[in-house]
């Protein structure tokens, strides 16, 4: 049976590079992308839709239209963002996901990937070398709504055999599309703003050190979880997942090899710090590597190198803007 994919969520950081990344490996036919709005540049390569994943009769007639055997799950208010606007970060992350678990067993899906966040974790988890199993008590809607989702998403496997999969994404930095309102985004801002300014204002203390992951690893990493073999995964919740990690300084220092003249300054009190404050400084993702063979290719000097080189060729139509 030849698969037929949806991605839903697809405008974002990641399902811009998912969509491309599953495009080139089944075909651009057989993978629909969605989102509630189009994208800033339509989306010509295959069949796009809108859809709103709170809204059931749109997403019943997605899934009724292509029948799709994977779902990509991609939707979802992220951490300051839905420090903003709690009650439609929960209602949004929470509903969305239900919805989309239920019309997969409805329609029969083989396998639904919805992606998880070190957002889990919160200011009693240990930060060094985070484990699988551990502490969780995060304290914003974004991290609170990815831990319910976690367990959901375990619920569902459990009772009713939908092969779910779930990976705790660190911060993702990639230079394709812009990030979405979370507080690992200044590691995409600060590239932008290197070549636009030579100059950049960071919302995060120049110590505060987190996970982080350069996007062709994420992407390399969540097509290599969603082709293992079901019975080689042990764990239903939602993997650790490491690449890196980074501080504000420590990327200031890279940039600064490539682009001498650049500077950075830190802005103090801005709310995002208190966020960051509560996560990891370092994941362990022993699991992931164990189970299904994770293994990330990209160093920091690697990171900056290609985000420099992209950007100073497409700044201009990143997000359709430059930002």
């Amino acid at each position: 049976m030849e698969e037929q994919i949806v991605i839903i969520g697809s405008n974002g950081q990641i399902g811009t590079e998912l969509a491309i990344a599953l495009r080139t490996k089944f075909g651009a036919q057989r993978v629909v992308t969605s989102d509630i709005r189009a994208p800033h540049v339509p989306d010509t390569d295959g069949p796009f839709e809108i859809v709103d994943v709170l809204d059931r009769k749109s997403l019943h007639l997605l899934f009724s239209k292509y029948r799709p055997t994977q779902v990509y799950l991609l939707a979802a208010m992220l951490s300051a963002t839905g420090e903003k606007y709690p009650r439609q970060a929960w209602e949004l992350n929470i509903n969305g996901l239900l919805n989309v678990l239920d019309l997969s067993l409805e329609y029969e899906v083989k396998r639904v990937f919805w992606p998880s966040s070190i957002a889990v974790f919160g200011p009693n988890t240990p930060k060094i070398d985070t484990p699988q199993y551990t502490v969780m008590d995060p304290n914003t809607v974004y991290g609170i709504s990815k831990l319910a989702g976690e367990r959901i998403c375990e619920y569902y496997h459990n009772r009713y055999g939908l092969d779910v999969r779930s990976i705790r994404y660190p911060g993702i930095i990639s230079w394709k599309a812009a990030p979405g309102g979370g507080t690992t985004d200044y590691a995409v801002h600060i590239f932008h703003e290197a070549l636009k300014t030579g100059t950049y204002l960071c919302f995060l203390s120049a110590d505060t050190k987190l996970p982080m992951l350069y996007m062709d690893d994420a992407i390399d990493g969540t097509l290599a979880l969603m082709e293992a073999p079901a019975n080689t995964l042990k764990i239903r919740s939602s993997y650790n997942l490491a690449g890196l990690s980074i501080s504000p300084a420590m990327l200031a220092d890279e940039i600064v090899k490539i682009l001498p003249g650049f500077t950075i300054t830190y802005e103090a009190n801005d709310p995002r710090q208190a966020i960051a404050d509560t996560w990891p400084n370092s994941i362990d993702d022993a699991e992931a590597r164990r189970d299904w063979g994770w293994a990330p290719r990209f160093s920091i000097a690697d990171i900056t190198a290609d985000m420099i080189a992209n950007l100073k060729d497409n700044i201009h139509i990143v997000d359709g803007k430059s930002i």
